[in-house]
């Protein structure tokens, strides 16, 4: 506040609010995995708007939209990269044995814990369904490639 960093600030009232909210919901404390989950969900929420925005035309909003996912993203652990992602949905198509695209929702489920506000979910179950769609055309174990 000190700073003068004013959509800093109400970024940061925004998340505190939300935080709040569901927190006054829930009755209890939230515990640092369900903060995470806050946070991430803010920044869902501001990069589909991000996408309405760019859709509507309205640039100067996108802008001001992914500003505020840059300042959430300094509160949430560092994103994985994209060689960790597919050693991880190798690692769940093997652990759940999974072994075509109707087995998506089984390794998505195991794979949501582990990438927690380090990965985008959309991304992480387009990667997933590459991976599942490759194995089932080829008809082989997942895990060798």
């Amino acid at each position: 506040m000190r700073g003068g960093d004013a959509l800093r600030r109400d970024v940061l009232r925004m998340a505190l609010n939300a935080a709040y909210n569901v927190e006054k919901k829930q009755g209890t404390p939230l515990t640092d995995d369900e903060y995470l989950a806050v946070l991430t969900r803010e920044v869902k929420t501001r990069r589909e708007s991000v996408e309405a925005f760019r859709g509507a035309g309205r640039e100067d909003l996108a802008t001001k939209e992914e500003s505020e996912i840059a300042i959430l993203r300094d509160y949430l652990p560092e994103a994985l990269s994209e060689t960790e992602l597919k050693a991880l949905v190798d690692e769940g198509i093997k652990a759940t044995g999974a072994a075509s695209a109707r087995d998506l929702g089984k390794v998505m489920g195991w794979l949501s814990p582990r990438t927690r506000g380090r990965a985008d979910g959309k991304v992480l179950s387009g990667m997933v369904a590459a991976a599942l769609a490759s194995a089932d055309l080829a008809g082989h174990d997942v895990g060798t490639h």
